[in-house]
Parts: C-alpha cells; structure tokens; sequence
C-alpha cells in the first residue's frame, strides 16, 4: 500500500521503532543507566555515548558469551552507532572502529543500520594514508610463493605426511559427478580449476587493493601458536595493523591469523570478489558461514571436526591439510571439555605416543591444497591445517536434510 510517504522517512521510523522497543527491553533488564545515556547520546552528547558503550561492553563481558542477553548484544551496537555518528564529521576512522565493533559485537537488530553507516564513512579516500603497511608488491609475491620445494615443506609437517592416502583430485566435475561420487558417499575430493574465474584469484593478489578496501577496517584476530596454547589470545586490531604483524621481525614467534571470521559479512567489497560454488547446493543444502581465514606462512588449525558439509577454497597461497575419518573419532582423543569436544588432545606436531598410543599407525589422507583449489570435508571428518605460504582461504558451510552415508 503506498502510504505517501517517502521511503526514507519509512525506514528512518522503523528504525525508531526498533531503538524505542530496545531501550524498553533494556529498562525491563534493569539497564536504566544505559537508557538514561542512551537517550542523551542520541541528542549528540558524546560522552553519554561512550559511556553507554563502556555499560553495555560490561554487560557482554559479564559471563560466557552464550549467556549474555540477546538484548545487550543489540544496546551495544546501539551504543555504537551514536558515538560513530557523532565522531564521523571530525574522525572517520574512530567512527568507522566504532561501526565495525557495533558489528563483530552487537546484535543482528540494528546490523541494516551499521552496514549504512559504514557505506557513508569510506574506508579510503584519495590521499588519505589509510595506515599503509610499507608492504612492496614484490615483497608481497614472494610471500604467496614461499615453500616451493617439497623437501623443504617436509621439514615442518607432521610425521608421515604426503607418504599415505592423497586426497583424490578432480578438475571441475559436475555437480551430478560430485554428488553421486563425493557427497552421498561421504568421500573427500580436490576441485581444480572452479575458482578461475572469481575476481579474488587476482584482486587479492594486489597488497594495495587490500589495503584500499580494508585497511581500516577492524577485525578479530587470534595471536599465538593455536587456540589450544595457553598462551593464546584473541586482538581486535586494524586490517593494515594485521598486516604489519604478518612481516614484522617476530612474526613467527607471535603468529598471527584471522581466523574463521565472517569477514564477508563485515566487508561488503571482499564478498563481492567471491561466487558460492553450485557444489554447496548438494543435497538441497543451505549455507550456514562464510568465513575468512588469512594469515602468514605456520600458522596452524589443529586437529578437529566440523558440524557442517565444508567447502574450503584456497584463494591465495599454499596450505597443507591432513583428514582422518569421523568413524576413527575415538582414537584421536577428543577433549573432554564442552567447548573442546570437537578439537583432538593430540598435536600432530609432536605426537606423545605414550599418552596417546591408538594414533599410532591410523590411516589418514592428505594434501598440499594449491591456490585455485577447493577441498570438499565431510561433516565430522577430522582435519588439521598448516599455511605453507602467506595464505588466503575461504570455507563455505552447508547444512543439508540429506545425510551422506559414512565415509568410505
């Protein structure tokens, strides 16, 4: 019904609307600080804006984060998008930092509203030094090519890699041929030459359109060898300072790595270089994540399954992946703990047999996926992944009402 009304002006009071039943929400959760913040903010007083901030990152930080109320997730992106409107006439980049925690953070109610704002506050302008990195294109290539040579490459992967099963590869079949001899048999597969023809196969390999694009841009990035290590933690950190820490001098011995993030959520321009494969519509699948995963040469997933049917695209660079069958789960010794029940006790770096005797000897496949490929892993099988080289990749998750029969 055409209600006279100019769409703006639409949006604009379905969007009070939301804000006006949130801080309700949040009255009724005791939160009356953060409203009477809340309300000032929105008149443009900027301290009661990043006070309302600092209320409701306390309250996401109050305990697990599954726990925490749906209702703050969403004030503090609220909050957020205040303190960026009221910052982005005099400094662009605090607002645009302030936008993109709204959206790492903050819930999914006002997330229309955040991807708006962020599209009026460019993450470039000519002239602008977006925090360049220094990073030389020759620099740059060297890194995607780095381990070249196989003896080289065996120095640093676990024990009796590339000597057992290696993981069947195909050259672009069709989805009929992938369904019938891959996903309905449960049976993992190399896909070569499906990627071509993403515009990503050569924009990311310019440092500079990276940075154009993403410089300054936050995101999550996980530090230390892998989330096992107690030394482990997690940064949010501009994509131009990500990208200084993968060539400073003590890189590997404080690695670096944006892990599992939905960047493609976050960077609408990086979605745009990327196509979801047919192959992810197998079984009337429906895609679940879309997620990044960015860092230098060692940095390492351990061992682990997956929930979800995995497509995991190698855009830049080299990895090397090993997959043990979800029937031998037992035998890897999974973590006791709740939030680790899905990642093996056994790091295949250095295996202690000792404490860990039915490793020994279990058959495995393996591969040094290269860039252009994409690898096929069954719900459930195991997985441990090494970058052999500054490495961009892509993992698309399906879920499907299909289940594939146990692996071959």
């Amino acid at each position: 019904m055409d209600t006279g009304e100019p769409a703006g002006a639409v949006v604009a009071a379905a969007g009070g609307e939301k804000r006006a039943a949130l801080l309700r929400q949040i009255t009724e959760e005791g939160g009356f600080a953060f409203v009477a913040s809340a309300e000032k903010a929105a008149a443009g007083d900027l301290r009661a804006a990043e006070a309302a901030r600092e209320m409701a990152w306390e309250q996401l930080h109050s305990g697990p984060w599954r726990e925490v109320e749906p209702a703050w997730r969403d004030a503090y992106a609220l909050a957020c998008l205040h303190v960026a409107s009221i910052r982005a006439g005099d400094d662009r980049r605090t607002a645009l930092r302030a936008l993109d925690m709204g959206l790492i953070m903050g819930g999914d109610l006002l997330r229309a509203e955040l991807e708006a704002a962020i599209a009026r506050v460019p993450a470039y302008r000519n002239g602008d030094s977006n925090g360049d990195t220094g990073i030389d294109a020759e620099r740059w290539m060297e890194g995607l090519s780095r381990n070249r040579d196989l003896a080289d490459v065996l120095k640093v992967l676990p024990v009796k890699s590339l000597s057992c099963k290696q993981i069947e590869r195909r050259t672009c079949i069709s989805l009929e041929a992938f369904i019938h001899d891959y996903f309905l048999r449960g049976s993992p597969v190399i896909l070569s030459g499906c990627i071509d023809h993403w515009p990503a196969r050569t924009k990311w390999k310019d440092i500079k359109y990276l940075e154009r694009i993403a410089g300054d841009r936050t995101v999550p990035v996980e530090v230390g060898k892998n989330y096992v290590c107690n030394e482990w933690r997690q940064d949010l950190i501009t994509f131009s300072q990500f990208l200084e820490r993968m060539w400073s001098p003590d890189c590997s011995a404080n690695l670096t790595y944006l892990a599992q993030h939905p960047l493609f959520d976050q960077i609408k321009e990086l979605r745009e270089d990327i196509v979801v494969p047919d192959y992810c519509y197998a079984g009337g699948g429906e895609l679940q994540s879309l997620n990044a995963w960015f860092g230098p040469d060692g940095t390492v997933t351990p061992l682990h399954h997956d929930p979800h049917h995995n497509l995991f695209a190698q855009v830049l660079g080299r990895k090397y992946i090993r997959l043990y069958n979800a029937s031998i789960s037992e035998d890897l010794y999974p973590h006791m703990e709740t939030m680790l029940s899905s990642t093996s006790q056994v790091d295949l770096d250095n295996i202690d047999v000792k404490e860990f005797p039915r490793t020994e000897g279990l058959e495995f496949m393996d591969c040094i996926l290269e860039e252009g490929d994409l690898l096929y892993i069954p719900p459930k099988w195991w997985h441990y992944v090494r970058s052999l080289s500054i490495s961009f990749s892509v993992s698309f998750w399906w879920r499907t009402p299909i289940l594939p029969s146990e692996g071959s």
